[in-house]
């Protein structure tokens, strides 16, 4: 009996035990499977995560911050190194919406002025290196000739230039519009000349086949084809004019949004130029968007 009760009940268990082993298997690929979904060099997420996750840095930062500054008011109520979030309201405020002694809304004034010098030099920039970076790219004399200065200039910090250009164009426009020239042109020429040499040799070769000039080969085909290319070295060089642009405005100028937020901290008025800061950036964030908008709509065969 004995015998028979085990010989009944041992395969039983081995198949109980063989089901809760296939049920931690699945388990287990289930979880890999997800991990591979959420981490994988593939993983896709809908829209509405997509959002979410981009949102969670800003909401960490921000959220630190003001648990930083509410823990200092209530140690010290006078405290001007981390503003409430009253009193950044307060002061964007009092800059954008209120008249100071010379009748100018602080904050509009700043933008213009900066944002025309920020454009005049952007322009010019991505004009000359668009057109350096193509023809060091498509003609072998124009890249001997250019590329060796072109890439030694590249490492020469712009900033140092400053002092130079002030004292051979003075402390007005012209002297910041060159900085950021002479800043982001060299790195949009060697970004446009690197897309510009992976262009096929066939595609030359079919031009002047079918009979297309040397000029049409140059600009119907190939600069039509970097040109997506060229729009995001622009775009990647927006930060980095941004940079020029305020530094040159808080050493000579008297006006703009770099000169606002040098001269306020003499003040310790942080109230000013956090919001100050904050406003670049979503200046700079806007500028961004229309530029890779402008690319997703002219050209959208680029990155698929």
């Amino acid at each position: 009996m004995v015998g028979a009760r085990g010989s009944r009940s041992g395969p039983a268990s081995r198949s109980l035990y063989s089901l809760r082993l296939e049920v931690k298997g699945s388990r287990k690929k289930d979880g890999m499977a997800f991990l591979k979904k959420v981490f994988g060099l593939q993983a896709s997420f809908p829209g509405w995560i997509s959002v979410l996750l981009a949102l969670v840095p800003f909401v960490a930062i921000f959220g630190l911050y003001f648990w930083g500054a509410q823990v200092r008011h209530l140690e010290n109520p006078q405290d001007k190194i981390m503003p409430t979030v009253s009193q950044l309201v307060d002061g964007f405020k009092r800059s954008a919406f209120e008249e100071d002694r010379n009748g100018d809304l602080r904050l509009w004034k700043d933008t213009y002025v900066s944002l025309k010098r920020f454009f005049s030099g952007v322009l010019i920039g991505s004009a000359v290196g668009i057109c350096l970076g193509l023809i060091m790219g498509v003609f072998p004399l124009c890249e001997s000739l250019f590329f060796p200065f072109i890439a030694a200039f590249a490492k020469i910090p712009p900033l140092a230039l400053l002092p130079i250009l002030f004292i051979l164009f003075g402390v007005e426009e012209t002297s910041k519009i060159i900085l950021i020239f002479l800043g982001i042109s060299p790195a949009i020429a060697l970004a446009v000349y690197l897309a510009a040499k992976e262009i096929p040799s066939q595609m030359i070769i079919k031009g002047y086949t079918l009979g297309a000039s040397t000029l049409e080969i140059v600009f119907k085909i190939i600069f039509r084809l970097i040109l997506p290319k060229s729009l995001d070295a622009v775009r990647l060089n927006l930060g980095a004019a941004w940079v020029y642009l305020i530094a040159a405005e808080g050493i000579a100028a008297e006006s703009g949004l770099g000169y606002r937020i040098f001269v306020v901290r003499r003040y310790l008025a942080m109230d000013i130029i956090i919001p100050y800061v904050i406003w670049i950036g979503i200046l700079g964030f806007l500028i961004d968007m229309s530029i890779r908008l402008i690319i997703k709509w002219k050209y959208p065969w680029v990155n698929k």
